[in-house]
């Protein structure tokens, strides 16, 4: 991969190509994409984050991010997007990462789609973040390239900056539950009566969407009510294992 060329963006021009850039990962009409240069342009001029990578001179990444809650300690991340493969999306974290760290910021937040391997892959284990909160349908329905239509479950993930890096080391134990097990393509419910447990996440919930949005229902429905139940009752979540699965410790003994 070229050398990336990382910087803010405050230009109508830069923002403009930053929002046909979004439009073509969501695969949404070039006039209504998933942020407006006009909102960019607020928001950079109003002292958030918004930023581009650049490979030989194309824009090839975007991230926009706003001073959440608590303020003064808190960056939410509203929309990161890349070309896929070469990096692009963790040099941008890395250097939100330092543009917070420059303004006194410890806490990077964000929201993502639970059911995405690679966002979940991407998140907890590069990143070292945890998700803290399960938000049924945050957006609604969205019909675009990614979410399909479908119901927009998110989870709300945390990054701490302070943190040692390095994402959290964890064994197995032996009496793991399998919450939620991929079988033949679907989602099989299991026990959750144990300390740790393990969410299986579908091989590829968007072309699911697509091609059987019955079974990606079926997904969402599984995740939402396994992880979001576990969340909800002050589980956490200790990290990705195999590519798959969700960790998940739980914070008090075992369900009667």
């Amino acid at each position: 991969m070229n050398a990336l060329d990382l910087r803010e963006l405050h230009t109508m021009e830069d923002l403009d190509t930053a929002s046909r850039l979004y439009a073509d990962i969501w695969g949404t009409d070039a006039d209504s994409p998933p942020v407006s240069a006009e909102i960019m342009r607020a928001l950079s001029h109003a002292g958030n984050y918004v930023a581009g990578a650049y490979e030989q001179g194309r824009l090839v990444g975007a991230s926009v991010a706003f001073f959440g809650d608590p303020i003064g300690t808190t960056l939410h991340s509203h929309i990161t997007g890349t070309a896929m493969g070469r990096g692009i999306g963790l040099a941008l974290k890395l250097h939100q990462r330092q543009w917070a760290l420059a303004r006194g910021i410890k806490r990077i937040t964000w929201t993502y789609d639970p059911l995405i391997r690679r966002n979940a892959y991407f998140n907890l284990v590069k990143l070292g973040a945890r998700p803290e909160e399960y938000l049924m349908s945050f957006y609604g329905a969205m019909d675009d390239a990614i979410n399909g239509g479908d119901e927009s479950d998110r989870v709300l993930t945390a990054w701490d900056l302070t943190a040692p890096g390095g994402p959290y080391a964890f064994e197995l134990p032996s009496d793991v539950a399998h919450g939620v097990r991929e079988h033949d393509g679907h989602p099989v419910i299991g026990p959750t009566d144990a300390a740790t447990v393990l969410i299986d996440l579908p091989d590829d919930i968007e072309s699911l969407r697509r091609t059987d949005p019955g079974t990606a229902r079926d997904w969402r429905l599984a995740v939402r009510h396994t992880l979001g139940g576990l969340l909800a009752e002050g589980a956490r979540v200790a990290g990705f294992h195999d590519r798959r699965s969700y960790v998940i410790h739980r914070t008090a003994g075992p369900a009667a």
